[in-house]
């Protein structure tokens, strides 16, 4: 479904991504893990457009996405919920859903959409006419999900879905991934929580300095004595 083949991305003089190639089937959870500043987070916003490659190629169904705007990404089926929630603090929890939505014309679907994110987050449903920069940080990443579910993405980017919650709530919303990508939607998952990543996803890239140095099957790399070592601290 996705191929990236090794970008480089540059923040100024920085060299942030260092000729990274991933790829991700459809109907998979493939998980990037790494260190803070591994380029992770890079990884996604590179494939959504939000920061420009400079060398390599992005292919999305087969099709070259690389210089692609930011809002054709998402209409070609990529949605992406960003490190830190994003949420529009002073809209409204339903505002902030609908905003996911801002590209669809079919009303009736949309509707339908809003329903299934209710449905999956009743937490959302029962603040859907308060600010979501009232909401607890659980809630507001509920609301990045339930926003990114929005656009019905084919493929959707989740960037450090469990930073800052209580374990019990971590647990919670790794269930949701699962229940998310069992119901059709294939799932890139950035997360610093390697055990829990590792658990529900079917392949694994480790990313160190801007480079992939491991990939392959969650088994195969939790097996290894560095991702145990690094991430898993055994």
């Amino acid at each position: 479904m996705l191929t990236v083949e090794g970008i480089d991305v540059y923040y100024g003089a920085i060299h942030a991504l260092k000729g990274a190639s991933i790829e991700v089937g459809k109907g998979e959870i493939v998980t990037l893990v790494g260190a803070n500043g591994a380029g992770k987070s890079t990884t996604l916003r590179a494939i959504s457009s939000l920061v420009p490659v400079k060398n390599g190629s992005i292919k999305f169904e087969g099709k070259d996405i690389t210089k692609m705007p930011p809002q054709k990404v998402v209409k070609a089926g990529i949605s992406h919920a960003p490190e830190g929630r994003r949420a529009f603090a002073r809209m409204t929890v339903l505002e902030n859903l609908e905003l996911g939505a801002y590209l669809r014309k079919d009303r009736e679907g949309i509707k339908d959409s809003l329903e299934n994110v209710f449905a999956r987050f009743p937490r959302l449903k029962e603040r859907r006419s308060q600010r979501a920069g009232t909401l607890s940080g659980g809630e507001q990443q509920m609301l990045a999900i339930g926003r990114a579910l929005m656009s019905k993405p084919k493929l959707l980017l989740l960037d450090e879905p469990s930073m800052g919650l209580a374990p019990i709530l971590v647990q919670e919303i790794f269930e949701i991934i699962k229940e998310i990508n069992e119901s059709g939607t294939t799932v890139l998952l950035v997360e610093q929580n390697a055990h829990m990543a590792f658990a529900i996803a079917d392949k694994a890239y480790v990313l160190e300095t801007g480079r992939v140095v491991l990939s392959g099957t969650s088994e195969e790399l939790m097996a290894t004595e560095q991702v145990q070592r690094a991430y898993l601290g055994n």
